[in-house]
This record gives C-alpha cells, sequence and structure tokens, in this order.
C-alpha cells in the first residue's frame, strides 16, 4: 500500500535559549508559548492532551509515530483539550482504530491547538534534559506561507516573556465553575449481549468531596468503582462549606502549576489534617498535602511525564510501574516527624508519597488512575475506602 503524501503548512519550535526546530503544522495556525517537556508514554496521547495538569505546557512525545487511534469522547480526561501546545516526530491524518469519531490533526485544529510534527523529538528530549525544561513557543504558519527569521526572532521573543512555570497558581484557572455530582465508573468493553459502555454501580456507601485543582475523569470513575459517591467542588471552596456536605472524607486532585501559591488549598489541607478528617492527596494534591504540613516544595529540572516510571514502596520494597506527570515535588528532606514517607522514585529517589501518622491522610505524586499507564498503584484508592469505611464505623 503506497503511503499518502500530505502537505503541510511550515512550522517552528523555538526555545528560550535560542534553539529551533524546523516542522510542519498539524493543528490551528499562529504561535502559542509555554514550558517545554518531554512525555515518554509510548500510548495515550488523547488522554495527555486532555489532562487539565498539562496546562501552560508544550508536550513533547517521545513516542515516534502519534495519531494512529485517532480521536474519541470515551478518552477524554476533561472536557477539552489542555495542554498549550504539542511536539511530535510523526502524525497521521488517517486514524485506524474503529473507535476512532476524528483525527488527531482535526481535532487539534478544531480545538485551536498549535501542534509541530517533524521535529527530531530524540534531540530535543536529549537537549531539554541536559538543560532542564524551559519556555518555548511553537510558531505554526498558514499554508504557502513562509517562517521568516524575524519570526523566528518574535517568537523566541514571546517564550523569554512568558518566563517559568514556578510562581504560577494555575489551578484555578482550571477548577470547576459549579459544584457537580459524580457516579460513573470506568469503561468496560462489550461483552456477550451487552454493549461497550461505563460502569454504573449499585451502591455508595461511601461519599467524598473532591477538590477540583484540574481533576482527571478516572480519578472519579475508580472512586465510582469503589462505592464512592463524589461530589467534585471549586478549588476555592472553604474547608467549612466542604464538609457542609457531610463527607467521609476529602479529596486533592491533580492540577498544573506550582503548588506554593495556593495558600487557599493549603488551608483547607491543614484544616482536614487538624480535623482528623480522611484526606487523599494526588499529585499537586500530594505537594498541597507536603506544604500543609510544613515541608517544602522545589521545582524539578525536567519533572516526571511518562507511563513508565518505577516507584518503589518503602516498607515492602516492591516496585510499581506508574504514570506520572509533575514539574514539582515535595522535598523528602523537610517532612516533619509525624509524616512518614511512604514511596520513592527509582529513577532518582524523589518522594512520590507520604502519610501520616496521627491522622488518616496519605497521598502519592503519580498518577494512580493510570490515564493513560499501568494500574499498578490503583491499590490506593482501596486504601482511601478503607479508611472512609473505618471513619463510618467510629
Amino acid at each position: 500500500m503506497a503511503l499518502i503524501a500530505h502537505s503541510r503548512p511550515a512550522a517552528a519550535l523555538v526555545l528560550a535559549d535560542g534553539a529551533v526546530f524546523q516542522g510542519e503544522a498539524i493543528g490551528a495556525s499562529g504561535l502559542t508559548v509555554g514550558e517545554v517537556v518531554f512525555n515518554t508514554s509510548m500510548t495515550g496521547y488523547q488522554e495527555i492532551l486532555t489532562d487539565p495538569s498539562y496546562t501552560g505546557q508544550l508536550v513533547t512525545l517521545t513516542c515516534a509515530h502519534i495519531g494512529n487511534v485517532g480521536v474519541n469522547p470515551e478518552d477524554m480526561e476533561s472536557r477539552s483539550i489542555h495542554a498549550a501546545g504539542l511536539i511530535v516526530k510523526a502524525a497521521t491524518d488517517e486514524p485506524s482504530n474503529w473507535r476512532a469519531k476524528q483525527s488527531l490533526p482535526a481535532a487539534l485544529k478544531a480545538a485551536g491547538i498549535k501542534a509541530i510534527a517533524g521535529v527530531d523529538t530524540r534531540a530535543l528530549t536529549i537537549h531539554l534534559r541536559t538543560t532542564g525544561a524551559q519556555a518555548g513557543a511553537i510558531l505554526c504558519a498558514e499554508m504557502g506561507q513562509k517562517i521568516t527569521d524575524e519570526d523566528i526572532a518574535k517568537a523566541r521573543e514571546a517564550a523569554l516573556a512568558w518566563g517559568s512555570m514556578a510562581g504560577q497558581d494555575l489551578a484555578q484557572t482550571v477548577t470547576t465553575d459549579k459544584v457537580y455530582e459524580w457516579t460513573e465508573g470506568s469503561w468496560e468493553p462489550s461483552r456477550e449481549g451487552e454493549p461497550a459502555g461505563f460502569r454504573q454501580p449499585v451502591a455508595f456507601p461511601y461519599h467524598v468531596v473532591a477538590y477540583d485543582f484540574g481533576i482527571k475523569t478516572n480519578i472519579l470513575r475508580l472512586m465510582a468503582d469503589r462505592g464512592i459517591r463524589v461530589t467534585v467542588v471549586p478549588a476555592k471552596t472553604p474547608f467549612e462549606e466542604a464538609m457542609a456536605y457531610e463527607p467521609d472524607g476529602l479529596f486533592l486532585s491533580n492540577g498544573p502549576g506550582d503548588p506554593a501559591p495556593c495558600d487557599y488549598a493549603i488551608k483547607v489541607a491543614q484544616q482536614a489534617i487538624a480535623a482528623k478528617i480522611p484526606l487523599f492527596g494526588i499529585c499537586l494534591g500530594h505537594q498541597i498535602m507536603g506544604l500543609a504540613v510544613g515541608a517544602k516544595t522545589l521545582k524539578m529540572k525536567f519533572g516526571h511525564h511518562g507511563a513508565n516510571h518505577p516507584v518503589e514502596n518503602i516498607e515492602t520494597k516492591r516496585v510499581a510501574i506508574t504514570s506520572q506527570n509533575h514539574g514539582f515535588a515535595v522535598d523528602a528532606s523537610t517532612l516533619p516527624a509525624n509524616a512518614r514517607a511512604t514511596h520513592r522514585s527509582l529513577f532518582d529517589g524523589s518522594l512520590q508519597g507520604f502519610c501520616l501518622e496521627d491522622a488518616p491522610a496519605f497521598c502519592f505524586q503519580g498518577h494512580p488512575e493510570a490515564s493513560p499507564g499501568p494500574h499498578d498503584i490503583d491499590v490506593l484508592f482501596e486504601k482511601f475506602a478503607k479508611a472512609l469505611a473505618e471513619r463510618r464505623r467510629a
């Protein structure tokens, strides 16, 4: 079968340090800026793009060929694409999966997302590992237009002006603007005589209020699978207002940006810990819990982004392969005496989880909901359900 030749507009990725990568546009035309990071996942580009934690970031996918499975409504982790831009080696306009409703380039254009293909992503990733994640700009021309040296210079100026992810409170920019309930479970493939679809659990013995800092849909589904009815609230909801829903526990979600400016969320975590309410934090929620107990957070050189990260359970020595997406970390050396480290990264030794000895509170840095990624660490949702059950019995 002959390969289909595609004629695409010119595009360029320009980093703040002056590095330039030429390519072709596969999304909307125009300019976008953000922090350039790389993700080593082999699958799951749709989940990655629609993860609110990627707000403000230009995502480089190290997997060489992107777009084969197209885009479908079931694999959305939020209502829209949140990544500021996409960078790939090769992208197809012709998906070959029965679930596809749209090609990736068509979805990017429809959402107004700038994206570039034809980039040597191996060279770019090596560059980012050496220099660290940095600001960049994707410039996509209209069909037939050229990208000039002046255009490149302006793109670099835009990248330099964007600055850094440090100090940016992005959680409140992606949070829900209204309270809503969630009871939908995980996706189940078709069985004999039954269509594929999302599970509808019949019983919900537990109730949790989830703070939405950029929450992913599969987190909600995995909680529903374990009999947890979830009330999702905006990021700045006061603790007293959340407790008025009479929950069995509170959940602090994943999200984008720097945790340090999220004083409103840190206060809620401190109040929940003081009240001995079961508390579970993921990703940004983990970092917020760290700050709430007096630990410090730090900006990582290039962060953890991928679905193949080994994490060790410090107590059992068992290793789980996990999904990760974060550019900040809790400094383990600053944890107080009542906080016990539970997990660490086998890539760089950074803290991946801790729990409190004097409160039913624990957290994990990675993404145990595995969208995309392995399910090795989703037992944390069962741990949370157990804490909720113990509160019910108390």
